[in-house]
């Protein structure tokens, strides 16, 4: 299984495609004008406007649920292995995939917001959503809800599980077992509660998590400040092989650097959009730019603050092409959480391990949520006209299977399984938001043509000749209209 799992994940990851990845980013960077400079007020403005409603949650609340996708291990495991693998270049390819992964995040969460339907008394959208009513290739939107299906209920909940089994070992001496059975307990408890109690959850949780790790790395910071210059020339000669110990692996910085940014971040893949259909908004462009900032909170900031309590106190490993250490400061450390945890016990005796197993916890359970949340869209979408109790309730139990056989099982595997789940993914939705990219670039164009009038922008479909935007063209004019009168 593992042979070929990395079989698999060779083609789906190999350079060409991480290249390709780059290079779609940065064309909707270009073909939006670089909206996330221009638009950076906007977008933190918008996170805390909007309301919610008996059919979907608040901007706050949709960016909550998306940012419970993105914060996640790979925040701390996976900024760790990238510099293992990459050495310390690779914090930069992060920081760029992340920045130009924006306009690939604001295209994907306009189109689902485009493209969204009222289902069963919820907003419901999402890739599958976008590529049948936007490019009308109904195989090609079913070849996507399974395999995101897969990715989110089989593949990549034991990524998560597995992490915070292995904190909790590690820091507290908690089997993984009994670990195993707490995460289930608690997680049936929020996803039986359905999508609101999810963003109940998230919008509370996902703040708390990352305001509190971010505040530990100024701590390391502060406490090493002097190394400041060092370490940024450390990060910047190094992504580009100017450092004479690095510069060998100059491949491996950029690869690793958007391997882990793309997993971390979720830019272009596909998961954002699920959220972001979620959003009671008055015009889809709105929820594109405050998903396209959820980008930069979990890369900018927090995969950052990982790398930053790492890379000053000098807690880290990385290994060259030829699998020996460049770099070992750490005897028989596996990359990961344990790099965090001696870069934190370096400045705070005694807290590294127990504080890292917290903050995986939080941040990987709020992950599971949000995969929980996208598989449950991507059955809505297959179940259509259907009943779907049972196949949701069979959801739940399969997804609660997974995260307890992720959180007793072998790591790598873990890694390798979530990998091909998401290069699945991410091959699919890139190709359909590069085939539908128009209309999300229309909305975008409307949005500031009314913000230069002075207007609260709001979306008309027919207007802009965007067909198949049912919700638009039918309900929420509707509704527009009726409010206006009132």
């Amino acid at each position: 299984m593992e042979a070929f799992v990395s079989w698999l994940n060779g083609i789906l990851w190999s350079n060409p495609v991480i290249y390709i990845i780059l290079g779609i980013g940065l064309l909707f960077s270009i073909l939006t004008r670089f909206l996330q400079v221009r638009l950076l007020k906007d977008m933190v403005k918008l996170m805390f406007t909007g309301r919610s409603s008996d059919a979907g949650v608040s901007s706050f609340q949709a960016l909550s649920i998306a940012l419970s996708g993105r914060v996640g291990t790979g925040n701390i495991a996976g900024t760790a292995t990238a510099i293992a693998m990459g050495g310390p270049g690779a914090v930069f390819w992060m920081w760029t995939i992340a920045f130009i992964g924006a306009g690939s995040a604001f295209v994907e969460s306009t189109l689902a917001q485009i493209y969204k339907v009222k289902q069963d008394g919820l907003y419901r959208g999402g890739p599958a959503y976008y590529i049948e009513k936007g490019l009308g290739i109904k195989w090609f939107a079913i070849a996507f809800a399974i395999a995101a299906l897969l990715a989110m209920s089989l593949l990549m909940p034991g990524i998560q599980s597995n992490s915070i089994a292995l904190g909790l070992e590690n820091a507290f001496g908690v089997s993984k077992s009994v670990t195993g059975f707490v995460v289930i307990a608690l997680l049936a408890l929020i996803i039986f509660g359905g999508v609101k109690r999810i963003a109940t959850v998230a919008q509370y949780t996902v703040p708390f998590m990352a305001v509190g790790y971010i505040l530990v790395a100024l701590v390391i910071i502060g406490m090493n400040i002097s190394e400041v210059p060092a370490v940024f020339s450390l990060i910047f000669k190094s992504a580009f092989g100017a450092d004479s110990m690095f510069g060998g692996i100059l491949g491996s910085a950029i690869a690793w650097g958007v391997k882990r940014g793309i997993y971390s971040n979720e830019a272009g893949q596909g998961t954002g959009p699920h959220a972001a259909a979620a959003a009671e908004v008055s015009h889809p462009a709105k929820q594109g730019l405050v998903q396209a900032f959820s980008v930069y909170i979990d890369t900018l900031f927090v995969c950052s603050a990982t790398a930053f309590m790492i890379l000053f106190t000098g807690m880290f490993n990385t290994v060259g092409a030829d699998g020996a250490f460049i770099v070992e400061n750490l005897k028989g450390v596996e990359a990961g959480p344990g790099y965090t945890q001696a870069a934190v016990d370096a400045v705070l005796p005694g807290f590294g391990a127990e504080f890292v197993a917290v903050a995986l916890f939080f941040f990987a359970f709020t992950t599971i949520m949000a995969y929980y949340y996208m598989a449950e869209t991507n059955i809505a979408y297959l179940l259509r006209g259907r009943n779907g109790k049972v196949p949701m309730f069979i959801l739940k139990i399969v997804i609660l299977g997974a995260v307890f056989y992720g959180a007793v099982k072998e790591a790598s595997l873990a890694w390798a399984l979530g990998d091909a789940g998401l290069g699945l993914m991410v091959w699919l939705n890139l190709i359909a938001i590069v085939l539908l990219a128009k209309p999300a670039l229309i909305a975008l164009k409307d949005y500031e043509e009314q913000k230069k009038q002075g207007l609260d922008p709001v979306f008309n479909s027919k207007k802009l000749g965007i067909k198949n935007a049912e919700f638009w063209e039918e309900e929420y004019s509707f509704n527009h209209e009726k409010d206006k009168v009132s």
